[in-house]
């Protein structure tokens, strides 16, 4: 059989990173950046609790829900097709946000947003994935789009602090106006069109099915988060299991499945697409200890609480960027359980931090954390994407961003509800003589709370009680969420350990060419071919 080394990507191709950046960057501030404006929004608008709560929610659920259908009708009627459909669907969508004129309108352009939010992010992964056949360079570009994912994240609540001191509380949703305009502006000419010419017709019943299941399980997490277990969260989780039960059983027999179940047969696919849900659920549950500590433990404002959580960020940024190079010499499995290792590190500094002291300790600790995170996140990413074949990229990706939402939801409700436990267990027995407030025994926020209304000797006292409770509970979370990281480095490197260095999951080197597929099914590429020329941006570009 004879080789040939896949094509290099050049200028145009590197370009074309930059623009895909841009909405993979606007994505992850979008969830974000309304956090600090719920005040003001709420003195406008004046919604119900129920109102409120959607308001938030409503965009992170669409989006995880709609994932694959997205992923997957990408790959039918091409990617840069739906990248532009839901980049205008975006733009449009952001504006109408920012001038609702009340709380129903605002839940109807936040559930758009998430729509267009899920056409978006498969898509850019996936154009990624036809751009760069390279093993190498993919390894690099998908690692500048996890870095701009994780700066999004973090730059949302400063951006919209600062937006919040200038201007009105729709000003936060205007951001994605001008990204979206470059965007379609620029997408025709810098992005190839892929799309998978043997794709049969979209299965309505199999996406309504996948949106049921993926909305019922992130439903109920989020209820375990905020109530604890009951029977209502536990019913909607049982509920999306089942949907999800009936939408596998579905798939098999479909000619035409909207999942490829036959993906999840090569061991680095599922592997690696296990790595990062469990990875991400790690560093969901840490974070949400670790914000809470800086906010009501040492009492900072929200900016405050971001602008210190920035070195976590940057962490994060080292490790992704970090991983080709090192991934390039060292088997990538290896790298990602040494990476996890790291973060196992980081995670046990947290024990080392008090309630009266320790903020320099937990934010090195958090910047450990994400070094060591980000390799996981990087080239788990790219070892789901690379493993499937090209014509596959669209439903890769998507698989790859639900398995990060559910493992975020994973990581608030389980670790969560975890350290809230022993939170709850420890001010019960703490709790000073006298004081019998409920919001206190439910969460370190009622009782800084209750303490603001006790006030006097009374009111010190249940704080500091409370604040020492929360932050064991922190240690404890801490402590599980590094036995895992050290059970998924074990993992990583066994399950990995014949991806060799600098090899994607899939080989596009083979007789057969790029976008071949397992049944030997080409894939078009219209528009924007392979540019062979342009400048190197390092040695892997």
């Amino acid at each position: 059989m004879t080789t040939t080394a896949a094509p290099r990507a050049g200028r145009k191709e590197w370009i074309g990173l930059a623009v895909l950046a841009m909405p993979t960057l606007l994505i992850a501030m979008d969830m974000t950046v309304l956090h600090l404006a719920v005040p003001s929004l709420t003195a406008d608008l004046q919604p119900s609790t129920s109102q409120l709560l959607w308001i938030m929610d409503i965009y992170g659920f669409l989006v995880a829900g709609l994932l694959i259908t997205m992923g997957t009708l990408g790959d039918r009627i091409g990617r840069r097709k739906l990248l532009m459909t839901g980049a205008a669907a975006f733009g449009i969508a952001s504006a109408l946000a920012a001038f609702s004129n009340s709380a129903e309108m605002l839940i109807v352009t936040r559930a758009l947003l998430g729509v267009a939010g899920a056409t978006l992010m498969p898509s850019t992964l996936s154009l990624i994935r036809n751009m760069f056949h390279d093993a190498a360079q993919r390894t690099v570009a998908i690692s500048v789009w996890m870095t701009c994912f994780a700066v999004g994240g973090a730059l949302g609540p400063l951006l919209g602090g600062f937006l919040l001191d200038y201007f009105w509380w729709g000003s936060a949703f205007l951001i994605g106006v001008p990204v979206m305009v470059i965007l379609l502006v620029l997408g025709p000419v810098l992005l190839p069109e892929h799309r998978d010419e043997q794709a049969g017709r979209l299965d309505f019943g199999s996406a309504v099915m996948s949106l049921i299941a993926v909305l019922s399980v992130v439903y109920g997490l989020k209820l375990v988060a905020e109530d604890g277990f009951g029977l209502q969260p536990v019913a909607f989780v049982l509920l999306g299991l089942a949907v999800g039960y009936a939408f596998v059983r579905r798939q098999r027999s479909l000619a035409d499945p909207l999942l490829d179940l036959r993906l999840f047969r090569e061991r680095t696919f599922s592997a690696s697409a296990g790595l990062l849900t469990i990875g991400i659920l790690v560093m969901a549950g840490s974070q949400l200890f670790t914000l809470q500590y800086l906010q009501l433990v040492h009492g900072l404002s929200p900016l405050s609480a971001g602008l210190w959580s920035l070195p976590n960020a940057a962490g994060l940024m080292v490790g992704a960027m970090s991983a080709p190079a090192l991934a390039a010499k060292i088997r990538p499995g290896y790298v990602i359980a040494g990476g996890l290792v790291v973060a196992a590190i980081g995670l046990g500094m947290l024990t080392l931090v008090s309630a009266s002291a320790g903020l320099g300790i937990l934010v090195t600790a958090s910047a450990i954390m994400g070094a060591g995170l980000g390799p996981m996140a990087s080239l788990s990413t790219d070892l789901v994407v690379g493993a499937a074949p090209p014509e596959r990229a669209g439903a890769a990706s998507a698989i790859s961003e639900t398995g990060t939402e559910l493992g975020s939801g994973l990581g608030i409700a389980v670790l969560g509800s975890i350290g809230f436990g022993v939170y709850r267990s420890e001010i019960e027995s703490t709790m000073p003589s006298g004081v019998d407030s409920e919001a206190a025994h439910e969460s370190l926020g009622g009782a800084v709370a209750a303490a603001e209304e006790l006030g006097g000797r009374a009111g010190d006292e249940l704080l500091t009680v409370a604040r020492e409770a929360f932050t064991y509970g922190m240690h404890v979370t801490a402590i599980v969420g590094a036995a895992v990281a050290l059970l998924l480095a074990l993992l990583a490197s066994v399950l990995l350990r014949d991806v060799k260095p600098g090899a994607g999951g899939h080989d596009e080197s083979a007789d057969g060419a790029p976008g071949g597929g397992p049944d030997g099914a080409a894939e078009t590429s219209s528009g924007s071919e392979t540019s062979k020329s342009g400048t190197t941006l390092g040695s892997n570009i």
